[in-house]
């Protein structure tokens, strides 16, 4: 009984928790769900026959060159295949401001009139990580690809590019 009236006191509802992996989320928070893996400040670039762009599809493996293809680990498989690039670019902040703080490029085959493709998911997960970590791995990429990608980067935002470190712009050429 309430201490107003005569009705009953109602129990507490607690509210259930998900559980659920929160891939994407702008709060900062302790407590249920803490772990979770914040995306927010990673873009994903792709490299296609030179030309380098963003497109946030590929976080889930819906870019816009990886709709309708089947995928395989092997290589054999897709004899026709373009060579294409998905680069992880991770942003952070210092008392400077903002800046490209990790970069990882992961490799992939497009045969697009077979509708295959080659990729190793493994590889484009880790390598995410690894961006996520703040390295730069892009050694693997051509001389055209390099230039692509610090095309993109500069014209994305000059002043990130400007508080780069030296190992990354070292690496791309600029």
């Amino acid at each position: 009984m309430t201490e107003q009236g005569n009705t009953p006191a109602q129990p507490e509802v607690k509210e259930k928790k998900s559980l659920s992996l929160n891939v994407v989320s702008s709060k900062k928070h302790k407590g249920f769900g803490a772990g979770s893996i914040d995306l927010s400040d990673v873009a994903c670039v792709m490299i296609d026959q030179g030309v380098a762009y963003i497109d946030v599809g590929a976080m889930h493996a819906k870019s816009k060159i990886e709709r309708g293809i089947k995928f395989t680990p092997n290589k054999e498989d897709t004899p026709n295949g373009r060579q294409c690039w998905i680069v992880w670019v991770a942003v952070d902040r210092n008392e400077e401001g903002s800046y490209y703080a990790g970069a990882t490029a992961c490799e992939m085959l497009i045969d697009t009139e077979a509708r295959r493709g080659w990729k190793i998911l493994a590889d484009h997960v880790n390598h995410l990580d690894y961006a996520l970590k703040r390295r730069y791995m892009v050694d693997n990429l051509g001389d055209e690809e390099k230039a692509a990608l610090r095309k993109l980067l500069v014209e994305h935002n000059a002043e990130w590019w400007e508080r780069t470190p030296a190992e990354l712009r070292d690496a791309l050429g600029g």
